[in-house]
């Protein structure tokens, strides 16, 4: 997601660095950019001759070092490893002055476990971008508890300035507020399929044709107050009772992995998946998303 995290802000008209200790990730950075605005392009949302001007922008750095220099803010995005984020936090505090913002793209993990041992954790916070960052324009602001509240303004404001829609999140919880949302859904969609009750392909069609598409104009406590909290409550007493409440993940998922069924990047998941297939998936997904977008919000920037 880095790059993506990088356009967003070079989009907007800042200089951007950024750093992967793959060197041949690192130098996949400006095509990649270049496949991300294709829809941005396709739908006029940026014009061909910005393309140049916003690449220009973005800075690949093969020292970590050099990449920190007079940076006033830094956004991690590496793997989901608490040890690997940790690490990293600590050198990134070695080599950024005191007034630089870190903030983590984690997508679960807290982010006061991650500041814990810096020296400056007031300056620590989360900024969970969600997957494709340059499309999807909320951005979830998570304040651990030592957390200084008037970073939490700078970030906000600085994401309200480059097109996002920042969320803020008083409370440092797992999974913080999107992802505690879509895993629920997600135990309830696998388990659906680990007991028969439908197959993977009409568990995602219910969603993608069905109450999903409302899912863009209408939250889900809007709904239920369009429903009618009575209804919902009694809803809740028929049907909370029935549903999969497991504490660790589903039995169906554990086989699939033993299987080496990993999703998309092994071909085999729940669904099978072509390299031409997954593009396609994508593509689709970024221009759709970019045209609902067009309707709902102001476009987000390239």
């Amino acid at each position: 997601m880095g790059h993506g995290i990088a356009q967003v802000f070079a989009g907007a008209g800042h200089q951007v660095r950024i750093f992967d200790q793959d060197s041949s990730v690192l130098a996949s950075v400006p095509e990649r950019i270049r496949a991300n605005l294709v829809p941005f392009l396709e739908l006029g949302l940026v014009a061909p001759e910005q393309v140049e001007t916003l690449l220009g922008r973005v800075k690949p750095c093969s020292v970590l070092a050099d990449l920190c220099q007079g940076a006033d803010l830094v956004i991690e995005a590496v793997s989901e490893n608490l040890g690997l984020k940790r690490k990293l936090f600590a050198q990134l505090e070695s080599f950024v002055p005191p007034q630089t913002i870190l903030a983590s793209n984690t997508s679960a993990i807290s982010i006061g476990l991650i500041a814990e041992g810096l020296a400056h954790p007031g300056r620590v916070l989360g900024t969970h971008f969600w997957n494709p960052p340059q499309v999807v324009p909320c951005v979830e602001v998570i304040r651990a508890p030592r957390t200084d509240p008037a970073v939490v303004d700078r970030v906000m404001e600085l994401l309200n300035r480059v097109g996002k829609h920042p969320v803020r999140v008083e409370k440092d919880v797992p999974g913080f507020v999107g992802n505690r949302m879509q895993h629920a859904l997600w135990r309830e969609a696998i388990y659906l399929v680990e007991q028969g009750i439908a197959s993977p392909e009409d568990v995602d069609a219910v969603v993608r044709l069905g109450f999903g598409l409302r899912l863009a104009f209408l939250g889900p406590l809007q709904t239920a107050d369009l429903a009618g909290l009575d209804l919902t409550r009694a809803v809740h007493e028929d049907l909370l009772p029935h549903l999969d409440c497991a504490q660790g993940p589903s039995p169906l998922l554990e086989r699939k992995l033993a299987q080496g069924h990993l999703g998309a990047k092994a071909g085999q998941g729940f669904h099978s998946w072509t390299p031409e297939s997954l593009a396609q998936v994508k593509q689709n997904r970024d221009r759709t998303l970019l045209k609902i977008l067009r309707e709902v919000l102001p476009a987000p920037k390239p």
